[in-house]
């Protein structure tokens, strides 16, 4: 019962961690972090991710343009590419260890202290992806809201709002955190206990008669 609940954490850690992982990379290109409005044009709305903005209008439809300059971007989306590229790389990285930990990989299945190892380094890697997921997330999520209530603007200014990336990288980071919980536990988490010593013996020395007389048939 302990191995099957030991492998059921891992397995659903590594699932969890995948979905974490290709979920973060696709809201670190989507252009839609923030999305804009216009009351006096309701036909036109406009989206801001961290390489492009774009426009969509009901007539001519899309329209994106790719930002011209890195350094000309606001702070919160230039920390925000680099976090979501490092999230990236850990979540990928976390992947390759984590696969070579489990208790059903054949890679180095000898070597129990060292798969253990792997498999909590993977959990941890994934942590530290699903924080640097959260982090530019969030801080863009905090901005918007700082910039929609800022009474120095004056109300009729469209203010950006959230757009559908900021919840689809909310979702990614806490699957990866979960994910890198729940691999760590299922390292952790004991393994089947052997036979007993005095089990172990009478089936030894019910075995040998049979090899002895190369046979498995008890009555030769």
């Amino acid at each position: 019962m302990a191995f099957v609940f030991r492998a059921a954490m891992q397995f659903v850690g590594i699932l969890l961690s995948f979905l974490g992982w290709v979920l973060c990379m696709v809201t670190t290109y989507l252009p839609h972090w923030k999305n804009l409005n216009l009351d006096l044009n309701e036909m036109e709305n406009w989206t801001m991710g961290l390489w492009q903005a774009c426009v969509i209008q009901e007539e001519v439809g899309r329209q994106c343009k790719d930002f011209d300059s890195f350094l000309a971007l606001p702070a919160e989306l230039r920390i925000s590419r680099i976090l979501m590229f490092l999230s990236n790389g850990l979540g990928l990285l976390g992947l390759l260890v984590s696969g070579v930990g489990l208790d059903c990989s054949r890679i180095g299945e000898t070597r129990r202290g060292l798969k253990k190892g792997l498999l909590i380094l993977g959990g941890i890697l994934f942590w530290a992806a699903g924080v640097a997921a959260l982090a530019p997330v969030s801080w863009v999520a905090y901005q918007t809201v700082q910039e929609f209530w800022d009474e120095t603007v004056p109300e009729i200014v469209p203010r950006w709002e959230f757009g559908e990336a900021l919840f689809l990288g909310w979702f990614a980071g806490f699957a990866l955190f979960l994910g890198g919980c729940l691999l760590t536990c299922g390292a952790c988490t004991p393994q089947a206990v052997p036979a007993s010593g005095r089990y172990a013996a009478a089936e030894m020395l019910t075995q040998c008669p049979y090899q002895e007389n190369r046979t498995t048939d008890p009555r030769a």
